[in-house]
């Protein structure tokens, strides 16, 4: 008896865009970016914020006495918080549908949970090379742990919005765990109606080295990374034949590769749990590097 396919719950029509908030500059920028991702596809954008009452009350010293009024204190900040998110939202489409969520949890779990069926979760990051933001681990935690895409929208400090033009760049890395990245990223580029450039990009020997520019192209790697990149491209270019496909082979390694292609990407789409050039990407320094030095937003997404 054949079985049935499995039904993606992040595909389903009900799943909404959830973006979680912290009054930072950098969450801001990524509730415009999924409000923006909302419109476009036709979703629910759900903003959600977790004042994590049981960290808070640790942190106040006298549990007993002052949860009652640190909880009202917390959730009244909280409400202000969504609520100015859902103003900012409705300035990039005022007919969206907005749900907003306050909630005593952590955030970290909070997002987390949201992103088992949410179509993707946002948060932002802060500054250029400097501590990540949102309540610093919890943006690692989620682009760690989630389901589906988390995207991660870094406010460099600039007055410059997140980019609306210039390709969708998807990171290879030769496994399986690429193979989610590259439905999304073709959906993303036909969906924006730009360019795909895909990136394998061999290892950080170059990347380590001081000084070293550019290595000098070798022919053998090229048909080698074309090949791969040619495998793990198969089957898509027919079901996006509106997508125009660039393929790109480095020497050196993907952090370098990648940031650099942010500069002039609106989105830069990248597998977990990778291996080879991507080993460690999501608890690594290539991630930490993405995330904190990327000049367009950078999609994280997740094997089933």
């Amino acid at each position: 008896m054949p079985t049935s396919p499995t039904i993606d719950p992040h595909r389903l029509a009900t799943a909404a865009v959830v973006v979680g908030v912290d009054g930072s500059a950098a969450s801001d920028l990524a509730v415009e970016w999924a409000a923006d991702t909302a419109s476009r596809h036709n979703r629910r954008l759900n903003i959600v914020h977790g004042f994590d009452l049981a960290a808070s009350a640790e942190l106040a010293g006298i549990y007993d006495m002052l949860v009652p009024a640190v909880t009202d204190e917390l959730r009244r900040r909280g409400v202000d918080l969504v609520t100015t998110a859902s103003k900012l939202a409705y300035r990039i489409d005022p007919t969206l549908e907005v749900e907003t969520e306050v909630s005593e949890a952590n955030p970290a779990r909070l997002l987390i949970r949201r992103s088992e069926t949410a179509h993707l979760v946002a948060l932002g990051a802060a500054g250029s090379g400097a501590a990540i933001g949102y309540l610093g681990s919890t943006l690692l935690a989620v682009t760690s742990h989630g389901k589906g895409s988390i995207v991660v929208v870094r406010d460099a400090g600039t007055e410059q919005q997140t980019p609306s033009v210039g390709p969708v760049v998807v990171g290879l890395d030769g496994t399986r765990h690429s193979e989610p990245a590259v439905a999304a990223a073709f959906a993303e580029a036909s969906e924006r109606r730009t360019q795909l450039v895909a990136v394998h990009a061999w290892g950080d020997m170059f990347d380590r080295i001081a000084g070293v520019p550019y290595p000098v192209p070798d022919k053998d790697a090229q048909i080698a990374g074309q090949a791969l990149i040619a495998e793990q491209l198969a089957g898509w270019q027919e079901k996006f034949p509106d997508v125009q496909v660039i393929r790109k082979v480095y020497l050196f390694g993907p952090r370098r590769a990648l940031t650099d292609w942010s500069k002039s990407a609106q989105l830069v789409v990248v597998g977990s749990r990778g291996r080879g050039g991507f080993r460690g990407l999501l608890l690594g320094s290539t991630s930490n590097s993405l995330v904190q030095q990327a000049d367009c937003p950078v999609m994280v997404v997740h094997s089933k």
